[in-house]
């Protein structure tokens, strides 16, 4: 029990490091939420710093995933759960998706920037490369297709959340594929949608109400017209 409480600490500090305020904080002299949406999410680097910047901090947000899901599950797990497994998941991909939600949650709400943090996606995103590359590949799809029709990243990172579980259901149930444990998977990734679209809800108002910003190409630096 003390080693698997470790492990979701790790994972959640892991998914914790505000990379985004990091950034901001050291190379401009501002905090990333102060500017633009007011989001610490790599869509708000895009347009407050550059692509450059943003490339650099949704990459590392996908890699907070991929090691709570990878490297900190494998090292510093007890083979022995604290529980009865009763799927048929071996009990390190059960140790996988708890470490995944983990790191998801410490994106969202940072303890290192009063749990105030990004949407959560890029994490999602290194979660899924970890545990079920098949629908990470459908939601990336899903995400780049909504995103380049309407110009709407967070419209494309819902959706994306969205496909995740519709893609384990839809493989499941209309194409016929066995998926080891579909009742554990499917409810687990219908958790991780809600948590991700709920924290897109203020995104799901303006679009809405139709005051939502479109991502131009090249994305235009909004830190030199704020300093200006």
């Amino acid at each position: 029990m003390v080693n698997m409480t470790i492990v979701v600490i790790l994972s959640y500090i892991v998914g914790s490091i505000p990379t985004s305020v990091m950034l901001s904080k050291w190379r401009h002299g501002f905090d990333i939420r102060t500017k633009g949406s007011g989001n610490a999410g790599g869509t708000n680097v895009f347009r407050v710093l550059g692509w450059k910047s943003g490339l650099f901090v949704m990459a590392v947000d996908v890699m907070k995933g991929v090691i709570a899901t990878t490297i900190a599950a494998r090292l510093f797990w007890d083979p022995t759960l604290p529980f009865y497994n009763r799927t048929p998941f071996d009990d390190f991909t059960i140790i996988q998706m708890i470490c995944g939600a983990a790191a998801i949650v410490g994106h969202i709400w940072t303890v290192f920037a009063g749990f105030k943090g990004g949407k959560g996606i890029a994490t999602a995103a290194g979660m899924l490369i970890g545990i079920a590359p098949t629908e990470f590949a459908v939601s990336a799809l899903v995400f780049f297709a909504v995103f380049f029709a309407w110009k709407y990243v967070s419209l494309g990172s819902i959706a994306a959340a969205i496909a995740f579980p519709l893609s384990i259901i839809i493989r499941h149930n209309i194409l016929s594929d066995e998926i080891h444990s579909y009742h554990t998977l499917v409810f687990f990734s219908l958790g991780v949608a809600v948590v991700l679209v709920y924290s897109h809800r203020k995104n799901i108002k303006r679009l809405l109400e139709g005051t939502e910003n479109r991502m131009v190409f090249p994305p235009r630096k909004e830190m030199e017209s704020a300093k200006g």
